[in-house]
């Protein structure tokens, strides 16, 4: 069957997988450099995954948007659902940059091809790039706790990943589990309807009351950055620099939304448990607990360390030069998304250039 794909297989410099910020931003600067490539997204239409946001998250509320490369995000309402304001923005660069993304494509697998190449499959087609820009991010991989008793709940369970806004949790008893800006921004929407809401984390949440600056935020994208170098499993940037105290995050802690618990041990039918006996009924758990990097079908090239992640040195992966990770890690913000897609380009456009150098020397 790999035999068969790879005879059919389109020959092609680069294959962008992913069409959010850090993928446009990959493809902007391979046009700029003039490398042939292609971009493939799973998603049925422009915005990443800002399209999958629930409506309540309004622009206003977003935490902190990078303009893509070359195009600002000009007047946008911050009253207006983030998917939507996103979402016409990526539609307008991807027309104005001439970026024809092919979507739906969902890839499924990235592995070793002949000659050099790698073999990049989905259910649209297969390709035969040089190199490859993955740019997946994590919103398809929310990450769910298990927890004795998890399967005997009775209520709901969802993630922040299926979180449809507050109006589904009137008169309910939510508790919201994780530590996060998703979690904090659940609660205080979700209290104003639920007829109880309670918050567990792992760990005591961290407010910063001050702007967070230039040196600060340096030094929190490099503890992300040494955890990606020696192969370990990413953290976000966020989890990293705590929680910004804003007004209503003020709010929430005056009026005791924001009265956390340490999480609890055991989950019942009717609700959740401590150890020492403390019980809270619930109707609904809501899951703010964040997301793993979406890399599954690079699992073929063997990437990954026995830490479990993928060591990468700036966007490249250690194990694969041909493979560029932008969006992960380090780059899991929107500015950093932007500056690793450069940063990726410059890389493979030198990496071409000696493979021809050295097919002509041959």
């Amino acid at each position: 069957m790999n035999e068969l794909r790879e005879r059919e297989a389109a020959a092609v410099d680069v294959v962008v997988v992913g069409a959010g910020q850090a993928g446009l931003s990959g493809a902007y600067h391979l046009a700029r450099a003039g490398i042939d490539h292609v971009v493939l997204d799973h998603a049925p239409r422009p915005g990443g995954a800002w399209q999958f946001r629930w409506p309540s998250l309004t622009y206003g509320k977003v935490h902190g948007m990078h303009a893509l490369p070359g195009m600002e995000l000009t007047d946008a309402d911050p009253l207006r659902p983030s998917s939507e304001v996103i979402g016409e923005y990526f539609a307008a660069y991807e027309e104005r940059f001439g970026i024809r993304v092919r979507r739906p494509v969902d890839v499924t697998a990235v592995r070793e091809g002949s000659a050099g190449r790698l073999l990049v499959e989905s259910g649209a087609g297969s390709w035969a790039p040089r190199a490859l820009i993955n740019a997946t991010g994590t919103w398809d991989r929310p990450y769910w706790p298990r927890y004795p008793g998890q399967e005997t709940f009775r209520g709901r369970q969802l993630h922040t990943a299926n979180y449809p806004g507050p109006q589904e949790f009137a008169g309910a008893r939510v508790v919201v589990v994780g530590g996060g800006t998703s979690a904090v921004q659940h609660l205080l929407e979700v209290s104003e309807v639920a007829a109880e809401t309670t918050w567990v984390t792992r760990r005591p949440p961290v407010f910063r009351d001050r702007d967070f600056g230039e040196s600060a935020g340096r030094a929190a994208v490099a503890l992300v950055e040494d955890r990606v170098r020696r192969g370990l499993p990413p953290q976000s940037v966020v989890s990293v620099t705590g929680l910004a105290l804003t007004d209503a995050v003020r709010a929430g802690l005056d009026s005791g939304v924001l009265d956390r618990s340490p999480v609890f041990d055991v989950i019942t039918p009717t609700g959740v448990t401590w150890a020492d006996g403390r019980h809270v009924d619930a109707d609904v758990i809501l899951w703010a607990t964040g997301f793993r990097a979406a890399v599954d079908h690079l699992a073929p090239l063997h990437l990954r360390e026995p830490g479990g992640g993928i060591r990468v040195e700036g966007t490249r992966a250690v194990r694969d030069e041909r493979i560029h990770l932008v969006g992960y890690g380090p780059s899991a913000s929107t500015i950093g998304a932007n500056r690793a897609g450069g940063a990726a380009v410059r890389e493979i456009r030198r990496l071409l250039t000696r493979e021809t150098a050295e097919a002509g020397r041959a």
